[in-house]
């Protein structure tokens, strides 16, 4: 194909290499294919693995770096972030590229960034921890440019408004953003340093705090982001840059560098293949439009120089269409501020802060303006930026061939979808100036109503309003002119205007009441017929909390920093995807059902580029004679690997395409052409309610595991004075959402042996499935967990199926096999949280006691038994934190043909919490009584405690429910508050809010552990327990635990032995009976049996110590070491700590206090204020407990409110992207976030008196539910809502989730028309 390259435009526009900086390293690159992303080569081609792959869509930040770029024209350099999942390798072409490695590293030097991240507690798991530190980088240098003030020494230019925005578009699942936030404060010019919370730099309380304490930062970053080296070479290659050498083998990328090329490319012979016209790519995250099969050549037309001219004119701007929303947004701020354009600032101002709502900033940094228009005009996508352009009156020039045509974008966007011959080259936005001599205002709004303020969040609905306003003297009367009202592409194709409603308002008067109000009171009226309103910005966000620890056994208990933090800020902790793929490895990608309960006639694939890459495919056929078609296993049975010959359900794995790489796995897998039948099955079961009931399909609960009744719920009935019939309670399922998806690398060994390297919380039994699918004994399979990028119980059971997948195609083929799950298939294949539906009967008393509680609850279940035969224990207990006086059940445990669902944070608990809450608000809105004083009057005494939790109840000194509960209201002003929410909701009509005060009662359950303690002959420690680090701190207080049980024989303690100890990765080979690790309890097991093993080493060392003491009073701990070796002392000693009879199970105690705020108009959910009060015993590290408390509740606020697991009518997961599910993120986080540790003191049957944290707060996020709950009871009270006969509005039934189109819902649908049904009436009343 090179050789007939003849025209000189094809020898011109074709890029056969590109050359960039990397991390200060020059590479050159050649014969790659052309769809390569940075990403993917800076993973498998350079030693740098900071960049992390979360999404693949732009929308997690895993995987952000700096890209700078050089203008030799101007000497300057300018940066930005990327996500270079998505960014083009030939796109980069004289860029110099940055990744946290390039900040700093362990060799030479941390930068501040990272040092201060790892310092204020702000990385856990640690996967999202490079992505932050890049765009947190990248906006303090961006900031050091600006012409501010130079700030003190030590700060950077960034304001601490800003300095919250830094990461808005970066998720953490981990640790609820505050202590993010105060990382990227601490370099703010204008901080408090007072205000931040805890860090390893100043202690609690410390009086002006300083920023020499800090590590240093230097003003402009102190890094070189764009090397000499490359701008020598740019300027000396600018002659040569439209010719580059033409290899035959590396043709696919063009760089056209005028719209003549490109046309004479598009016209020519070479593009009767795939082709693709890109700018930025970050099309190819989006659902609906990614790419679904390879390309073989690309256009790159960033390069035109038509398409990047910024022209101003009188009547306004021209943007050239590959310009980047970013830049756009720059250029609007820009003529705001110029004099020369006082009238268009309205417009541009609102545009470019519209526009800063739109994507995240790392994907607005790279999509072109033109790009996002060209979507919406093609497909049904629901562009923010078509819609206000839209409303802004932009016109459009295109080139059609030979012809240029401006035209409205109204037009543009009404025309049948363009393809490659036509390209849209520019935007025009008017200055739209008002005429001169008259009193005319401009009108101009835009809103949007999304899941998120800012951050990736498609609208749901977004609109743009314009118009001149303007007061005629002689009627008295507001006249209106050039409206133009804009609406997004919902139920229609895209965006279009309301003219219909411009014509009405246009020609009618609004009665003049006074000038001022008049033109305030216009667009609320026009808001409400359309109910939008605009979400709020940013939230403000402040915390403050205290902790309290003991030096009764340091250096535990110290709030010391998390272990190995900085290598997670580094990019160099190593994940099992960072691991180096071995020689000849391959890559697999699982090939799924989309249909539940059918036979699999036949499975084939499409001819397409990407099947070509298929190597292998693998499925049930070839489990080895003797092995078993087995994925997962537990106690309750087992769950096979691939449905074979039936499918049982959407989503389940059929077989596993193999390829030479990830990609090219992921796109062969999307070829498939599956053959069904369903003839001669039943219908499947997808519903955990009628169907499942109907057929009674259901898995059985082991005596032993279901939960006890109390009392006799007859009797308590009849003596009720109340009594409310059956009412329902929905809760749906929740994604795990671990920040770095499933995956495994199994390399085969020698005689029939496998390593496998998996993210497992589990590894022990993963080692099992694996040998059972194979068909060897156990021993003959090693499992290694070094750590985990987050688990919250989706890495317990899940991960078996993946590490047994790569393990059998590496057994099959003999060569080295990873898979590494794309988001997508993550989130269809591994289930998540149980939904329930739960029934409730409860009888009380005028007083509010309750008498008497009867429930019927359905488990969704999903396929296999899994570990939900635990379930209906968890929920029951969680719903035991109220004295219910009796208390009966029915549950059943539905089977249904669903993905499996398994544990998730809290597993159970979450829900029952929230039933038991929705009871009380039931009753207390019956009673028409404060819901706290329901709580109260059913708050369990000593007595009642150890009747419900007869096994776990402790002394009675142990139970401090009660205090917390009082402390927190007090410590919150809860009674002031509720009284000032009572005066806002009477003030304002169309916003309320609430508040809600929930109690919790955790049930805890530590497991045996294992443990080895080992010192070397240099004195260093080494430490193998059986629980994984999966961003908890286990490692931290392991280590933690460790100097202080051996400091007991260095007279300098246990602090000065902390750097020796060094916690090893999980090895199933090395260190038996890992067990599982979740509950949040494997932290304290794996640290008892850390301390079982020290106390072994202590009484084998201390003769060594007195000996050696009577001939020096100063023993050195080197010295003690050596002479024990010389002594052969055993130095490693073993453990396995078995919880005793009355340490087996515990009661966690805490409370938490919600206040939100909520717009009636479109349901938008501002959360104002957290606060909780959480008893941790005695913190074995306060610091990484008060992380964990705070991420769980947040983790819970988006299982409660935001985060919406949308299925199919076949049961197949729809809402599988960053695009449709939406975790919380930090705008919007509440407000105010106060959480407290206590020291409750003593426990002696708790591990150094610790309690578990990583779970049972997030059982606490249920407060902002029932916080949402009381603000729509205020709203239906006051427009008397109601949607069932003869019900008060007050009771109604508020499921799970609660998103903003729920809670508009119940507000009331018909609100607005009401309301202006009422205006209408009194304004006729009021003319007669």
């Amino acid at each position: 194909m090179a050789a007939a390259m003849t025209t000189p435009v094809e020898k011109e526009v074709v890029v056969d290499r590109v050359v960039f900086a990397l991390n200060g390293q020059r590479y050159e690159v050649a014969g790659v294919d052309p769809s390569t992303r940075l990403l993917e080569f800076i993973r498998t081609q350079t030693p740098f693995k900071g960049p992390k792959l979360g999404c693949g869509e732009g929308g997690c930040g895993a995987c952000v770096v700096l890209i700078a770029k050089y203008n030799p024209k101007t000497d300057e350099v300018t940066e930005f972030t990327a996500s270079s999942c998505l960014t083009l390798l030939y796109t980069i072409n004289f860029c110099s590229v940055i990744t946290t490695e390039g900040l700093g590293n362990s060799q030479d030097g941390f930068h501040a960034v990272q040092e201060r991240m790892s310092g204020f507690h702000a990385s856990q798991c640690g996967f999202c921890t490079p992505g932050m530190c890049m765009s947190i980088f990248t906006s303090l240098i961006n900031a050091d440019k600006s012409k501010r003030p130079e700030p003190p020494k030590g700060f950077s230019k960034l304001k601490v408004s800003e300095a919250k925005k830094a990461f808005s578009g970066n998720l953490c699942r981990c640790t609820g953003y505050r202590p993010i936030v105060d990382a990227c404060k601490s370099f703010a010019s204008d901080v408090d340093l007072e205000d931040l919370g805890l860090n390893i730099f100043w202690k609690k309380g410390d009086r002006n705090p300083d920023v020499s304490e800090l590590p240093s930062y230097t003003l402009g970053g102190g890094v070189c982001t764009f090397p000499d080296f490359l701008k020598t070479e740019l300027k000396s290659s600018l002659d040569h840059l439209n010719n580059p050498c033409i290899a035959a083998s590396r043709e696919g990328w063009y760089h056209p560098r005028s719209i003549k090329e490109y046309y004479e490319l598009i016209n020519s012979c070479l593009f009767s293949d795939s082709v693709k016209v890109v700018v930025g790519n970050t099309s190819s995250g989006v659902p609906g439009y990614k790419d679904q099969d390879l390309y073989s050549k690309y256009i790159d037309i960033g390069g035109i120089p038509e398409l990047s001219n910024i022209v101003r004119r009188e009547s306004g701007f021209e943007i050239g269409a590959a310009t980047s929303i970013s830049r756009t947004i720059e250029i609007l701020e820009e003529e705001c501020e110029s004099i020369s354009s006082p009238n268009g600032s309205v417009v541009f101002r609102k545009l470019a802060n519209h526009m800063s709502k739109v994507a995240t900033p790392f994907v607005r940094n790279t999509a072109s303006i033109g790009g996002n228009i060209v979507l919406a005009q093609r497909f049904p996508f629901p562009s923010d930026i078509a819609t206000i352009l839209l409303g802004a009156g932009v016109t459009v020039c295109l080139q059609v061939v030979a012809e240029r045509r401006q035209i409205t974008l109204e037009e543009f966007l009404e025309q049948p979808p363009i393809d490659s011959t036509t390209l849209l080259l520019s935007i025009f936005i008017p200055h739209w100036i008002p005429d001169s001599g008259t009193n005319t205002s401009l009108l101009f709004e835009t809103y949007r109503a999304a899941p998120r303020p800012l951050g990736n969040a498609v609208s749901y609905v977004n609109c743009a309003f314009l118009g001149h306003a303007s007061v005629d003297e002689q009627s008295d009367s507001l006249v209106l002119s050039n409206l133009r009202l804009a609406f997004g592409a919902y139920g229609t194709e895209h965006a279009i205007r309301a003219k219909k409603v411009e014509e009405f308002l246009t020609v009618s008067y609004l009665r003049f009441l006074k000038a001022s109000q008049s033109l305030e009171s216009l667009w609320p009226v026009v808001l409400l017929i359309q109910q939008i309103q605009m979400m709020s910005a940013i939230c403000h966000y402040q915390r403050d909390r205290e902790t309290f620890s003991s030096d009764d056994y340091k250096p535990v208990g110290e709030p010391i920093k998390k272990y190995g933090v900085e290598l997670q800020a580094s990019g160099e902790a190593v994940y099992v995807d960072d691991i180096p793929a071995p020689k000849n490895c391959l890559y697999g990608e699982f090939i799924y059902s989309t249909q539940p309960l059918a036979y699999v006639k036949s499975i084939k694939f499409k001819s397409s580029l990407a099947s070509e890459k298929i190597i292998s495919f693998v499925s049930a056929k070839d489990i080895p004679s003797g092995g078993q078609n087995i994925g997962s296993s537990f106690l309750f049975g087992d769950e096979p690997l691939f449905g074979d010959p039936i499918a049982e359900y959407a989503g389940q794995a059929l077989g596993i395409v193999i390829a030479e790489t990830q990609r090219y796995a992921d796109m062969a897998a999307k070829q498939v052409i599956i053959e069904y039948d369903t003839e001669d099955l039943s219908p499947p079961i997808i519903t955990h309610g009628e169907q499942a009931v109907e057929k009674s399909s259901y898995f059985d609960v082991p005596p032993e595991l279901y939960p006890k009744e109390v009392g006799d719920v007859s009797k308590g009935m009849a003596e009720a004075d109340h009594k409310i019939p059956s009412t329902e309670v929905k809760l749906a399922s929740e994604y795990h959402f671990y920040m770095e998806t499933q995956t495994a690398l199994a390399v085969p060994d020698e005689d029939k042996t496998l390593v496998v390297y998996s993210s497992s919380q589990y590894p022990e039994l993963a080692q099992s499935v694996i040998a059972r699918c194979l068909g060897i004994p156990f021993s003959n399979v090693r499992v290694i967990t070094r750590r985990v990028g987050g688990g919250f119980g989706g890495k317990a059971f899940r991960s078996f199926q993946v590490a047994t997948a790569a393990a059998l195609c590496a057994y099959k083929l003999r060569r080295p096999v990873r898979m590494y799950l794309n988001r997508n298939t993550d989130m269809v294949m591994i289930g998540g949280r149980h939904p329930v539906k739960a029934h409730y009967s409860v009888g009380f008393n005028s007083d509010g006691k309750i008498t008497a509680l009867h429930l019927d609850l359905l488990i969704n279940a999903g396929i296999s038994p899994d570990a939900s035969p635990y379930i209906p224990g968890y929920i029951i207990s969680s719903i035991k934190k109220y004295n219910w006086g009796a208390l009966s059940f029915d549950i059943k445990l539905c089977k249904t043909n669903n993905s499996s669902k398994s544990v998730m944070r809290a597993p159970g608990d979450a829900q029952g919490s929230l039933i038991a809450d929705a009871v009380i608000e039931h009753v207390a809105s019956v009673l028409s009584v404060d819901a706290n004083s329901v709580r109260e009057k059913n708050f369990h005494t000593y007595c009642t405690l150890q009747l419900f939790y007869p096994d776990s109840a402790g002394e009675a000194s142990t139970y401090t429910l009660h205090s917390i509960f009082d402390r927190l209201v007090s410590t919150s002003s809860y009674l002031d508050r509720a009284e000032s929410i009572k005066e806002f909701n009477s003030n304002n009509k169309w916003r309320k809010r609430g508040i809600s005060c929930v109690p919790l009662i955790f049930n805890v359950e530590p497991r045996a552990a294992p443990g080895r303690v080992s010192v070397l002959n240099d004195g260093s420690i080494v430490v193998e327990v059986g629980g994984i680090e999966i961003g908890q701190g286990l490692w931290t207080k392991v280590q933690q635990m460790t100097a202080f049980a051996l400091g007991k024989l260095w007279p300098d303690g246990g602090e000065s032995l902390l750097e020796r100890v060094r916690v090893l990765q999980a090895d199933t080979l090395n260190l038996i009976q890992g067990g599982l690790t979740s509950s949040s309890t494997s932290s304290e097991s794996s640290c008892a049996a850390t301390l079982q093993a020290c106390n072994m080493l202590f009484d084998r060392l201390k003769p060594v110590l007195d000996r050696l003491q009577q001939q020096s009073e100063n023993v050195s701990w080197d010295t003690l070491i050596s002479q024990a070796s010389n002594d052969n002392v055993n130095l490693s000693a073993s453990a396995y700590w078995v919880p005793g009879q009355v340490s087996n199970k515990y009661l966690n105690y805490g409370a938490g206090i919600s206040e939100v705020e909520i717009d009636l108009l479109t349901g938008a959910i501002t959360l104002i204020r957290g606060d909780l009060v959480y008893d941790c015993g005695r913190s074995l590290n306060p610091a990484v407990d008060l992380g964990q408390i705070e991420g769980s509740f947040i983790q819970g606020i988006g299982f409660f409110v935001y985060e919406e697991y949308i299925t199919n009518s076949d049961g197949l997961m729809i809402s599988n992207s960053t695009w449709d599910y939406k975790i919380p993120t930090v705008d919007i986080i509440p407000k105010q976030f106060n959480a407290e540790v206590l020291n409750t003191g003593y426990h002696k049957n708790r591990v150094l008196s610790s309690k578990a944290s990583g779970e049972p707060a997030l059982v606490l996020a249920s407060s902002v539910h029932c916080a949402l709950r009381e603000a729509i009871r205020a709203a239906r009270l006051e427009f008397a809502i109601s949607t069932v006969s003869g019900r008060s509005p007050l009771e109604f039934q508020m499921d799970v989730p609660a998103p903003m189109t729920l809670v508009k819902e119940l507000c009331g649908l018909d609100i607005v028309e009401k309301y202006l049904e009422c205006l209408s009436t009194c304004e006729r009343a009021a003319g007669a």
